[in-house]
């Protein structure tokens, strides 16, 4: 089984994800993203940065020490979101770019995220070659020929002036009133920076980031801190990233989840509507909800769907000139401004569409109308199996038959656990919860893995 999974290589820092393994990753993606044969005249440079779990500290060492003994001259930039590494390896004409970061996993979880130059995620092919590099022998410089390693202290504000540069007047957020939670990770500073400098009353919470609380009871996985917080201090809105910041979802007003498929449709529309929406075509993923298939078909728009992960929307974006994708969990990808997903890029676009029409958040995010969903993750499965399991293919035939249009079922195996995803849609909570429930049961008895 491969190293990487759905957004690099991720697992428990120190037992599943090691110094040594960090050091060994660095050096193959040096090789395999900076061959210093096509940069005659300089050295490749990579741009290292991490969210603020205390395991980064010790991989980051690890990192730069891959990287700069393959000749790699390293500029660290320190606890950033992952957008804002991806941003400065283009913008710094960089030639690869690492982000440590679990994203909204539990804190002793840790990953390395490569980037390639221009700032995006690689491709299945980049992340093979890197693999099989690892085992290969290398010749290791020497002297003046090791990578050099610096600290950029303005990294933060470059990608403040950034993100501020993207939105059309200087203060757009002017008049609202918004809750962040900044779920004591990597925008624990440049997330409220960039609102505040956009013109908004901020509230921030969760951003007293101290190495182990990220992510514990806040953020983009657990909104009822910011729920509270909304309603506590009568705010317009309130905004939550995940440790990384590379997802934003939202709670309006009266305290009620807005999620991606909510804002994807909302910026969609408003860009539609701008005539700046490439093709009229936004593109999501097979777990949007059918709902915000319905919004985007009423309002004109083609859906393009994917397979689960940002970059796989991004891919589809790339190829097919596409501007804006995103992903149910709060990854939105606006290519015109960003190479990846960004919580804070997007919750600016959203609260200045807020601002721009006057309506509230609850008002824009009523244009989806969302079909009751239940996911269950059926753990301590062989999920390699399931697609040649004649049982569960059978189920899930009569199951879908049974539900005659009016919803749907996905089933999908994760990339780093040995758990299978369902998710169902249907036109009632209780009908979705019980072909869930009946197909879990299925997966287990027929997939369960012994001890």
């Amino acid at each position: 089984m491969g190293l990487f999974g759905t957004d690099g290589v991720r697992g428990l820092a120190n037992r599943d994800l090691t110094a040594e393994l960090a050091l060994d990753l660095s050096v193959a993606a040096a090789h395999v993203l900076a061959d210093s044969g096509e940069f005659a005249g300089h050295r490749p440079r990579a741009i290292v940065g991490r969210d603020t779990r205390a395991s980064g500290e010790f991989l980051e060492a690890a990192v730069v020490a891959g990287l700069a003994s393959a000749g790699i001259d390293v500029t660290l930039v320190g606890a950033l979101p992952t957008p804002a590494v991806a941003f400065l390896v283009a913008s710094m004409e960089a030639d690869l770019g690492v982000m440590l970061s679990a994203s909204h996993n539990p804190m002793p979880d840790n990953g390395i995220k490569f980037f390639a130059r221009g700032g995006v995620k690689l491709d299945d092919a980049l992340e093979v070659a890197i693999e099989i590099r690892m085992r290969e022998p290398w010749d290791r410089p020497v002297g003046a020929d090791v990578g050099r390693v610096v600290s950029d202290p303005s990294a933060s504000d470059l990608f403040v002036s950034h993100l501020l540069s993207t939105l059309e007047t200087d203060a757009p957020l002017a008049g609202v009133k918004v809750v962040v939670d900044c779920a004591n990770g990597a925008a624990s500073v440049v997330g409220p920076e960039a609102l505040r400098r956009a013109g908004a009353e901020v509230i921030a919470i969760h951003a007293a980031p101290n190495g182990l609380n990220i992510n514990e009871g806040c953020g983009s996985t657990h909104l009822d801190d910011l729920r509270a917080a909304v309603v506590e201090h009568g705010a317009d809105a309130g905004v939550a990233f995940d440790g990384d910041a590379d997802r934003c979802l939202a709670i309006d007003a009266s305290g009620n989840d807005v999620d991606g498929d909510h804002i994807l449709g909302i910026l969609a529309i408003s860009m539609s509507g701008a005539g700046t929406l490439t093709h009229g075509t936004v593109v999501s993923t097979v777990m949007a909800n059918l709902g915000f298939n319905q919004a985007m078909d009423s309002a004109g728009i083609t859906v393009i769907s994917t397979a689960v992960g940002d970059r796989y929307v991004l891919e589809s974006m790339r190829e097919n000139g596409f501007v804006l994708g995103g992903e149910q969990s709060g990854h939105v990808v606006m290519s015109e401004f960003g190479t990846t997903g960004d919580g804070v890029l997007t919750a600016l676009h959203l609260l200045a569409r807020v601002a721009s029409t006057g309506k509230s958040l609850a008002a824009l995010a009523g244009v989806v109308t969302k079909l009751p969903q239940v996911l269950i993750n059926v753990g301590g499965v062989d999920r390699n199996a399931l697609e040649s399991n004649a049982r569960v293919s059978a189920e899930l035939e009569l199951l879908e038959s049974a539900l005659d249009g009016s919803g749907r079922i996905l089933l999908r195996p994760s990339g780093t656990e040995p758990v299978i995803r369902v998710m169902v849609e249907a036109e009632s909570e209780v009908a979705a919860q019980r072909v869930a429930e009946q197909l879990a049961r299925v997966i287990t008895a027929e997939l369960g893995l012994q001890d």
